[in-house]
């Protein structure tokens, strides 16, 4: 099954979720799958949102999950709306908006990525609970908060002395060791949850011998990764990063080939492997991104080593900035989160506003795996990718 998979730098877009501002205050009717959760600044959050995102993300395991967990889950996944929320009114009042036509490039684009049909995209609304209007009225506040965290990392600026200071500050990060670079695609025969999951090794020996075919015919990797692969590499277009050789060993530990290592460095940069089958059950193919058959000590005049370093400064300054930026809206902010007082208020029922049992399941990344303010967060301390 194909799935659309709508991703910009900060947000993981899919057809999961609608928009949560509802307008209005305290709540709507008991029962109803419009009652608030909460509210900010009389807007609300519904129940039926934060249910249909909090079943996504459990998947097949919704079933098993205790009232406890389940509860912990529901009020996670309200925080995240919340903070979602308030920072598009921040963007709002500070008049950025994306334009009606930013949002339609933006849904074109993802359905170029996804290969999708416009009668498949409708369906993919339908099966999701949506209109076309509640779709872009959520890609409209992401573009919105994206725009604003946009603007304000764009102040930043990292200097060639902090470059220099933290190159020689960490001389073991800027090693060139031997490895390769890789990148995966996944189909997994078990249901895994996800919205293009197929089941059943048929099924699945059928889905990973097309996608080699469109490979070979000159299909974009990365874009395969990120609309067909049945993993959480999907969202990185199925990039797994450096793997060092002295790591080769870990394979096998992973489920994994014994002999895959050697198996990868015996490949051209932009070689393709598999499909290769692991230890559960799961079908595999392998794109080599980047080889390196020897070790030696980077300087700064290696390619992309400033790049590296002058990125992760400016992601760690980027996230505080947006950490800054939603403790400031959220103190501005009236907020009211009926779900948490009531679960105080009945802490041997969990604060139960009654799950809406009916309400579609969520695809994907609903809601998106961490919240707005982290979406920027800092990568990890550069690692040496130099080709040389």
């Amino acid at each position: 099954m194909r799935n659309l998979m709508i991703a910009s730098s900060v947000f993981a877009l899919t057809l999961a979720a609608s928009s949560c501002s509802g307008g209005g205050g305290g709540g709507a009717a008991s029962g109803s799958g419009k009652e608030a959760a909460a509210t900010v600044n009389g807007n609300n959050i519904t129940v039926e949102e934060v249910d249909r995102i909090t079943s996504q993300r459990a998947g097949a395991q919704k079933g098993q999950l205790s009232p406890l967990e389940l509860a912990a889950a529901r009020l996670q996944v309200l925080e995240e709306l919340i903070q979602q929320e308030v920072l598009y009114q921040r963007a709002q009042k500070d008049g950025i908006t994306p334009t009606d036509q930013e949002i339609t490039e933006f849904i074109q684009k993802g359905k170029q990525e996804g290969g999708l049909t416009e009668e498949e995209f409708d369906k993919q609304l339908k099966e999701s609970g949506q209109t076309q209007d509640s779709f872009r009225a959520d890609v409209r506040k992401k573009l919105a908060i994206q725009k604003l965290q946009d603007k304000l990392g764009a102040t930043l600026k990292v200097q060639d002395r902090e470059i220099s200071d933290f190159f020689n500050s960490n001389p073991k990060q800027f090693v060139a060791e031997p490895g390769v670079g890789v990148s995966d695609i996944i189909v997994d025969p078990a249901d895994n949850g996800m919205k293009n999951d197929v089941k059943g090794d048929v099924a699945a020996q059928q889905k990973i011998n097309e996608i080699r075919t469109r490979l070979n015919s000159g299909t974009d990797f990365a874009t395969v990764a990120r609309v067909s692969s049945e993993d959480q590499s999907a969202l990185q277009a199925g990039d797994l990063g450096f793997v060092r050789q002295a790591d080769f060993g870990n394979l096998a530990q992973a489920g994994l080939p014994s002999d895959l290592g050697g198996k990868l460095m015996a490949l051209k940069e932009g070689d393709l492997l598999g499909p290769i089958k692991d230890a559960r059950g799961r079908f595999h193919i392998f794109k080599l991104t980047q080889k390196r058959t020897d070790s030696r000590q980077l300087t700064l005049d290696d390619p992309d080593v400033r790049k590296q370093i002058s990125d992760y400064i400016l992601n760690q300054r980027r996230s505080l900035l947006n950490e800054a930026l939603l403790t400031r809206a959220r103190d501005e902010a009236k907020i009211e989160n009926f779900l948490a007082s009531r679960t105080l208020e009945n802490p041997n029922s969990f604060g139960v506003l009654r799950p809406v049992s009916s309400a579609p399941a969520a695809s994907p990344n609903a809601g998106g795996s961490a919240s707005p303010a982290a979406a920027a967060s800092p990568a990890a301390a550069p690692k040496a990718t130099s080709k040389k």
